[in-house]
């Protein structure tokens, strides 16, 4: 067992390499792994195999976090590809984007003032929406036509309603409070 380590979270649970998975297919291998390393199966175990049986088990919970999300399933294809999604450093996105981003922060904004619940819902629902349309185009790149920048791009997107959709959450919280 102790070679599987050397496998992607692909690999790892018997799925091919893409973007679009069967995720029960990805919990069933999840669960059968996890059934075969978990540490309360090594209680009697020498100390080394219980250390090894605790690495394979946070090793497939990692790989399970990854692969079940799929923003995290994106970056770690990019990644698996060589690809940075460069996040952190490059915030260059099309106009249209650009518009769309400040009009919904805004739009958050003015309604988390104003304390309307029911604007928040509405941008929620179109960030849904958004986020959507911008899977279905990061599945076109990944699975389809192999444009990896392009893929990255949608990533950096995605970061973006995802964090919108936290503001969202949060305002929502704030206001039942």
């Amino acid at each position: 067992m102790q070679s599987e380590f050397t496998k992607n979270y692909f690999e790892l649970f018997g799925l091919p390499s893409a973007f679009r998975i069967e995720t029960a297919r990805l919990e069933s291998a999840y669960r059968r792994l996890q059934s075969q390393v978990h540490p309360d199966r090594f209680a009697a175990a020498t100390d080394a195999e219980k250390r090894i049986s605790m690495q394979w088990a946070t090793r497939a919970n990692e790989a399970y976090q990854t692969l079940k999300r799929p923003l995290s399933r994106a970056r770690y294809l990019l990644a698996l590809r060589g690809v940075d999604t460069q996040e952190e450093t490059n915030t260059a996105m099309p106009a249209d984007f650009l518009i769309a981003q400040m009009e919904w922060r805004e739009a958050v904004s003015d309604a988390r003032a104003n304390r309307d619940v029911a604007e928040l819902d509405r941008l929620a629902g179109e960030l849904r929406a958004s986020e959507r349309t911008l899977l279905i185009d990061l599945e076109k790149h990944l699975d389809g036509d192999g444009n990896l920048p392009a893929a990255a791009l949608e990533v950096r997107k995605l970061r973006f309603v995802e964090k919108l959709r936290e503001e969202i959450a949060d305002a929502h919280e704030v206001m039942e409070n």
